[in-house]
């Protein structure tokens, strides 16, 4: 070897063993969701957005971390999303699948992820298995699920005098969920279920399993569907004069963007459950003003909220640790308190579940409304050890008892 030689050997070891390059940490997030169908409104897009705001802010950059968002629509088919999981894991070297709405993709991509050991931040699914029967040491489920929505819209129409329910139900596993947690809270606090119908997902045409729902004289027709279908539902609802014969709905499962869709005329009295609302206070209204400049004037869903808040906590764990190992991560991500302007101060359980309040907020009347997506008013907040199933009622193997 020449001197010359000797000495460009050396000084490209001592290039590689400097901190700039060794604490240079590359990760790829991909953003799975719905992007051209009946929940791309509250996923879609602006999930990619909120995951790239987190990154922003995180400044990760700064802190030897190069992080890629890519994004894939997975059509709310299992099949689907289970094709571009395993590319992405396999050949494109994506480290963790962010948010996933339809409870049938999320559990598939919960168990592809537990098999080829990588992270999954799930925000868009609902079904409380992936926090139950389902869990994996590999998921931390974020923003809301059946069980608290049960607690709280299900709770909240019972103990004010709704206490014979009549469901619509999407005929997959989080329409499932949703009335199975939903039955079970109307008849702990003394009501009835009279019965149940299963609508195709998803689904367009409603009106014959809206006069079921009317003909079984309940006095709450429970919607356990999500989107688009609510959307629907509520509409044709109302060309039936459902509620103006005195049955009330139960939206389960309602997002901002929904009655941005409805508008308030026909949203308005609509209780609901979600665990963020853009207009809440300082730090989520200035947080959704940017949200809405970088998506089309749109603000924020709660889905969309959850992938901000676990991709920023996400990446506070592996610039802690300076690794991106699945194992060290998602036990720096148990250990560390969460904390951040959309859902504040919070813990992640051991069976994955993120634990933080949830809010139970009435429609706004159209008089009532100041602007626009000023849609809210605060009803009731449920602490989040009310809100979500107890550690000790839980099927995770991961929780020991």
């Amino acid at each position: 070897m020449t001197f010359k030689t000797l000495l460009a050997t050396t000084a490209f070891a001592a290039l590689l063993a400097s901190p700039a390059v060794a604490q240079q940490l590359s990760i790829k997030i991909g953003v799975m969701n719905d992007r051209s169908g009946l929940y791309a409104d509250l996923t879609g897009e602006g999930s990619a957005v909120a995951a790239r705001l987190a990154v922003e802010d995180f400044k990760a950059a700064e802190k030897g971390l190069k992080v890629e968002v890519v994004s894939a629509d997975h059509q709310n088919k299992p099949d689907v999303g289970s094709n571009i999981a395993r590319q992405w894991y396999d050949q494109d070297g994506v480290d963790v699948i962010a948010d996933v709405p339809t409870s049938s993709v999320a559990l598939a991509i919960n168990q592809i992820t537990k098999d080829k050991n990588k992270v999954f931040l799930n925000s868009g699914a609902a079904t409380s298995d992936l926090t139950g029967k389902a869990c994996s040491p590999n998921t931390v489920h974020w923003t809301y699920d059946t069980y608290a929505l049960a607690n709280g819209t299900g709770g909240a129409m019972v103990k004010a005098g709704g206490d014979s329910w009549y469901f619509l139900t999407a005929d997959y596993a989080f329409g499932h969920a949703l009335e199975r947690d939903t039955s079970a809270v109307v008849v702990k606090n003394g009501g009835k279920v009279l019965g149940a119908v299963r609508t195709p997902f998803p689904g367009t045409d409603f009106s014959s399993f809206l006069l079921q729902a009317q003909a079984s004289k309940a006095k709450v027709i429970g919607l356990a569907n999500a989107g688009g279908d609510t959307i629907n539902s509520i509409k044709q609802a109302g060309e039936f004069g459902i509620t103006q014969g005195g049955q009330k709905l139960a939206g389960l499962l309602v997002f901002v963007t929904d009655v941005h869709a409805l508008g308030l005329q026909t949203a308005q009295g609509l209780v609901l459950t979600e665990s963020f609302y853009w207009d809440r206070d300082e730090g989520t209204r200035a947080w959704s003003q940017r949200f809405a400049k970088a998506h089309n004037g749109n603000m924020p869903s709660m889905v969309q909220a959850g992938v901000y808040g676990a991709v920023l906590h996400y990446l506070k764990a592996v610039a802690e640790l300076k690794s991106k190992d699945p194992a060290a991560v998602m036990a720096k991500m148990k250990e560390l308190p969460t904390d951040d302007p959309l859902f504040g101060k919070g813990t992640i359980r051991a069976d994955g579940r993120k634990m933080h309040p949830m809010y139970l907020y009435e429609v706004k009347k159209p008089a009532e409304s100041k602007a626009k997506w000023d849609y809210y008013k605060q009803v009731a907040v449920l602490p989040a050890e009310q809100a979500f199933r107890p550690l000790s009622e839980s099927e995770c193997p991961l929780v020991k008892k």
